[in-house]
């Protein structure tokens, strides 16, 4: 007499599996909550969080400034004042870019540390030149995560304004192109970029960051090109003038 299958034993195999794939379901669920907390929502509160405090950043550098000097019709404030750099991690500057939001405004520390620095906003790199310097004011953030103070940074177009504020006043450059170049393409850093050893003569801003989104392959540079500078009491420019950001 042939015996009939166990019908209970094999519902119960098919129950364990369900279960397990339940399971797999449920935590893949949380994985993607997780990456949406820290990729998306967490940059918003903590990029939030970044810009309050460079506001507050910005009173303690308008509170700062020297007295304005006298007005020259032939060269508006004359020469920009350029500060000597700051020690490693010391905030120095803040730093506005209308196109990533009206309200866009991030604290500028010495150094480019991955686990200090790029943690709290915008990073400068040492040895390269300070605000109004003739040479390479060169800067980086992350485009993801910390904040993201860089996410926008594709989206810059010809002719925005970039200012960088410090206690001697107000520094305003103006983009002009980006490229994308190897991690290992340190010489973007150089006074005249790509120009290792050539003597410059303009003031310049780069900002770099990561490239492409949650990837390290490659570094995405921003120029910029120095286009004036008044000093702090002279109060802000006329584009961020009616943003209360610098407590003016």
């Amino acid at each position: 007499m042939t015996r009939r299958p166990d019908l209970p034993s094999g519902r119960a195999r098919i129950s364990i599996v369900g279960v397990i794939g339940e399971i797999l379901i449920t935590a893949g669920v949380f994985v993607f909550l997780f990456l949406g907390w820290q990729l998306w929502l967490n940059d918003i509160v903590v990029g939030n969080e970044q810009r309050d405090d460079a506001i507050a950043f910005s009173r303690e550098l308008g509170s700062a400034a020297p007295p304005a000097a006298p007005l020259d019709p032939d060269s508006n404030f004359g020469e920009p004042v350029v500060s000597p750099a700051s020690a490693e991690t010391v905030a120095f500057a803040n730093i506005y870019i209308p196109r990533f939001g009206d309200d866009y405004v991030r604290t500028v520390a010495e150094g480019v540390s991955a686990s200090n620095v790029l943690r709290t906003g915008v990073g400068h790199y040492p040895g390269t030149q300070m605000p109004g310097e003739v040479g390479n004011f060169a800067v980086a953030a992350h485009r993801t995560t910390y904040g993201a103070p860089f996410n926008r940074i594709a989206e810059l177009t010809v002719g925005d304004r970039i200012y960088v504020q410090t206690s001697d006043g107000w520094y305003t450059y103006v983009f002009r192109s980006l490229e994308y170049v190897l991690p290992s393409a340190i010489e973007v850093l150089e006074p005249v970029p790509h120009a290792p050893g050539m003597a410059a003569n303009d003031r310049i801003i780069t900002l770099t960051s990561c490239n492409p989104m949650l990837s390290a392959a490659e570094r995405i540079i921003a120029y910029g090109v120095f286009e004036e500078w008044q000093p702090g009491s002279a109060g802000p420019p006329e584009e961020l003038a009616n943003l209360n950001l610098a407590g003016a």
